[in-house]
């Protein structure tokens, strides 16, 4: 696959692979790993400042995937965000901008003790196709709220109040995916104006009518990471050691906006 051509770039650190394969398929890697943060990414965000990201509606995703194991350690998916994170916190657009609140059209993976449900019901953990809507706030403000939400962590109820109140600002939707990863599937996005489609193997697991606000940019990646923001758990993150190889694998990657989507 020629990544560039679609105008992405790699992101490795803590020994992280991005690597084209036979076949056109592209191996995003991470090798046996200790307690340091590890990551393998593409994205076409670095260097750009948020309101220049390149994807509005109508756009298409699509493109076949899979795993290394059926339950790799960290996180991995690909999809849509606007690269919200300013903290070293995994999620590797790290320390490149101010943060954000999260928004993003994107197929996750969080391997336990990850617990991201943001919608209700919500899906803490596993495979799961997810859209995030979010409050636009100035970049500072949300830093300082990030702060004292950590600073709360030894009040636990008052954390988990102020992480409930959060969490109820977001416009969420999302939905397991009972698929196995470590199988090849094909997996697509649809955005529109009027809202999003999700599809695995061209049926629809995810139809959502609040997307998130454009523009956004494109991530794939595969990291060592965990992160809690939850109720109930508090507000935690972290690395988890990766005990052999894992890797995520693309395969006929298409980006593109149109007027017949």
């Amino acid at each position: 696959m020629d990544f560039e051509r679609l105008g992405l770039r790699p992101f490795r650190i803590g020994g992280g692979t991005v690597e084209s394969e036979a076949g056109g398929v592209l191996r995003l890697g991470l090798p046996a790993a200790g307690p340091g943060y590890a990551d393998a990414q593409l994205d076409d965000t670095a260097g750009r400042p948020r309101a220049e990201f390149q994807h509005r509606p109508p756009f298409r995703m699509r493109l076949r995937a899979r795993a290394s194991t059926p339950r790799p350690v960290g996180t991995l998916g690909f999809g849509l965000w606007n690269d919200p994170f300013a903290f070293s916190l995994g999620f590797a657009g790290a320390s490149r901008k101010l943060p954000a609140w999260p928004q993003a059209l994107w197929f996750f993976y969080g391997s336990p003790p990850n617990d991201l449900a943001y919608a209700v019901p919500g899906v803490p953990d596993g495979w799961k196709a997810a859209s995030l809507r979010s409050p636009r706030m100035p970049g500072l403000t949300i830093a300082a709220g990030g702060m004292g939400l950590m600073a709360l962590r030894p009040f636990r109820k008052l954390q988990g109040w102020a992480v409930r109140k959060a969490i109820s600002l977001i416009r969420a939707s999302e939905v397991g995916i009972d698929v196995q990863l470590a199988e090849w599937h094909t997996y697509e996005l649809t955005w529109t104006r009027a809202g999003a489609d999700f599809r695995v193997d061209g049926a629809t697991v995810l139809r959502v009518t609040q997307p998130p606000d454009p523009p956004l940019g494109f991530v794939a990646w595969i990291d060592n990471q965990f992160a809690i923001i939850s109720p109930a758990a508090g507000v935690r993150f972290g690395v988890l050691p990766v005990l052999g190889p894992q890797f995520l694998e693309l395969a006929e990657l298409v980006l593109e906006e149109s007027s017949a989507v």
